[in-house]
């Protein structure tokens, strides 16, 4: 039986790892002996703060658990239902203490992320309540804040380039910069991990759950904005996460929805897959995050990676020599839960070397199953001591047992500054990239092309977005002194959106097509031929990926921006209108659509003017 023994003080915990803490924030870095003996003095501390933690506790700081509400004692009412009837708690104040949660994740549809002072009060509350138990543990707060189409903390926090137009741009201190700016309004708000950047290589442009979100199609280039994104976050005083190991860049079928197989050999992984993590890694990266995929090559058991020993330990831990904390990608998603049962994910993940269990979708079942593993001796308490000392190392090295409250001061200061916004607009507009310019049609001029229509695809937006792409774009040419309308047409535009917008083109002197993801039967490529049957010149931007130009035609122009969120689609404005040069280059192929094999546009292509 566990015994527990008696709890130390909270100033013991918080002044345990101060020094470690304060060296980390500082960034100096002491001779390798006395580092050295620095960790181990940090580390027979922390050691000394699980052998007071009973069973439940240390169970509980595996896992990092979602929770409705904008405030850790008293969320909505529709939000304190909507925890009982998924955790079976009423706040998130509750689930710590019913389950001693060692993280929780922040999204935007569970209410977490409404306002930055908000979310800075709600992580206070949750550290609070953690901060106030016997064993006091500070929360490590997590979010997906990759920017560009994923983003979890919207307007007035800055919004910056994501991963696939910050490798259109190929600078790393612009990726740097950008992570460092996106670390530091994270840290101002409490979160102190953020599971970017993406180090999948997208070598498949059917991907359909990568894509833009990462840097683009050559190993060595991830590798490089990879590493240097991580130094950013890091500098910054928020954990990274590289994901997905060992890489979900060549896949066809999405892990949210099921489990996809990557038919890579291990020589092609080696080469097309591992970079990015070898230099993650080379870079001092705080996490890693699994993927739900099966790789027969590195595990012919084709367990998913997250559930596989020799792809975590053998591969990561042992062959790639990595440390840290490994955090297991959500275990709601289906592509972890097509083989097991709910009550085995968790147990599995551990048995193969993950140290955080994220989100599992019955946090009951999960947390009750590693309990009972764990008495019934299929797991070890020591096995879970590895993984606590090194989620604790973490919590340590990012100083959340010397301070773990965010300010109100710092987020006034910090979060949206006009020196991050002016930052986001120069980074983005070194990403946006020009792939055809007939006659040099652009830049236009409002001399010549005063009354513009611009319609398209109005995706969902992203946080933060002011309102659909379309209405973004024509804000933004009015305001460079065009007279530019917005018609929003859809991303399956009717064959009445496609009248109206005919009729609408007329008298305009150009008309802007934003598009989105357009396949072979699209309607908007039927809108788009309708509009150049018009005579009216066309442009068209591609406001996610950047191959819609292989099943377009006609048009005069055209620009690929890779997101739609407002920084990129102010910055393809200033484009079409002069006031910046399209300097971005393409970081994947685009194919032919008639023949795959061919390529139209190879990487590192992009024009200028």
């Amino acid at each position: 039986m566990h015994h527990r023994a008696p709890a130390p003080s909270r100033r013991t915990l918080l002044t345990v790892t101060a020094a470690a803490a304060a060296a980390a924030v500082t960034g100096t870095l002491a001779p390798a002996a006395s580092a050295t003996a620095e960790s181990e003095t940090n580390d027979r501390g922390l050691r000394r703060i699980i052998d007071r933690m009973s069973l439940e506790e240390k169970v509980g700081q595996l896992f990092v658990m979602r929770v409705y509400g904008h405030s850790a004692t008293a969320p909505d009412q529709a939000d304190i239902d909507a925890n009982l009837a998924e955790i079976g708690v009423r706040t998130a104040a509750e689930l710590i203490e019913r389950y001693h949660v060692g993280g929780i994740i922040y999204f935007t549809w569970a209410h977490n992320t409404r306002a930055p002072q908000q979310i800075a009060e709600l992580s206070n509350g949750i550290q609070q309540a953690a901060l106030a138990r016997s064993t006091p543990v500070p929360v490590l707060i997590s979010t997906d804040q990759e920017h560009g189409i994923v983003c979890r903390v919207g307007a007035p926090a800055t919004l910056l380039p994501g991963a696939m137009a910050l490798g259109a741009g190929g600078s790393h201190a612009d990726a740097r910069k950008a992570a460092q700016i996106a670390g530091e309004e994270l840290a101002a708000v409490g979160i102190r991990q953020n599971y970017a950047p993406v180090a999948d290589v997208n070598v498949n442009p059917a991907n359909p759950v990568i894509g833009v979100r990462s840097f683009g199609s050559d190993p060595q280039a991830v590798a490089g904005l990879v590493a240097a994104q991580v130094k950013g976050y890091q500098r910054a005083g928020v954990a990274a996460t590289s994901k997905h190991f060992p890489g979900h860049g060549d896949t066809a079928v999405d892990s949210h929805y099921g489990l996809p197989t990557i038919t890579h050999t291990r020589e092609q992984w080696a080469e097309l897959d591992a970079p990015p993590f070898r230099a993650a890694i080379d870079a001092g990266i705080d996490s890693i995050m699994t993927a739900h995929i099966v790789v027969p090559a590195l595990d012919p058991s084709e367990d998913p990676a997250t559930l596989s020993r020799p792809i975590l330990t053998g591969i990561l831990r042992e062959q790639l020599g990595y440390d840290g904390v490994v955090v297991t990608d959500s275990l709601g998603m289906e592509g972890v839960r097509t083989k097991y049962g709910d009550e085995r994910v968790p147990v599995l993940a551990l048995k193969a070397g993950a140290d955080q269990l994220l989100n599992p979708p019955r946090l009951d079942v999960a947390w009750n199953a590693v309990l009972k593993a764990v008495r019934d001796g299929e797991l070890t308490e020591e096995r879970l001591d590895e993984s606590i000392l090194r989620i604790l190392r973490l919590k340590a090295k990012l100083g959340l047992f010397r301070q773990a409250y965010a300010t109100r001061a710092g987020v006034e200061r910090i979060v949206g500054s006009e020196e991050h916004l002016a930052h986001a607009d120069r980074i983005a507009e070194a990403t946006t990239t020009l792939l055809l310019n007939e006659d040099g049609f652009l830049p236009l001029s409002p001399a010549v092309h005063r009354s513009v229509l611009v319609v398209g695809a109005d995706p969902a937006s992203p946080s933060g977005t002011t309102g659909p792409p379309t209405t973004t774009l024509a804000t933004a040419l009015s305001d460079l002194g065009f007279t530019a309308t917005a018609l929003s047409t859809g991303t399956t535009p009717t064959a009445a959106k496609v009248e109206e917008a005919v009729a609408a083109a007329a008298g305009k002197d150009v008309v802007v097509v934003g598009t989105y993801n357009v396949g072979a039967t699209s309607p908007q490529r039927t809108l788009v031929a309708r509009l150049v049957a018009t005579g009216v010149p066309v442009v068209t931007v591609a406001i996610r990926n950047p191959y819609d130009i292989a099943r377009l035609g006609g048009q005069r122009a055209s620009l690929a921006t890779y997101s739609w969120t407002d920084v990129e689609l102010r910055a393809a404005a200033r484009v079409l209108a002069g006031r910046a040069r399209p300097v971005g280059r393409l970081p994947v192929p685009v194919q032919s659509a008639e023949d795959p094999g061919r390529e139209l546009y190879p990487v590192g292509y992009g024009l200028s003017y």
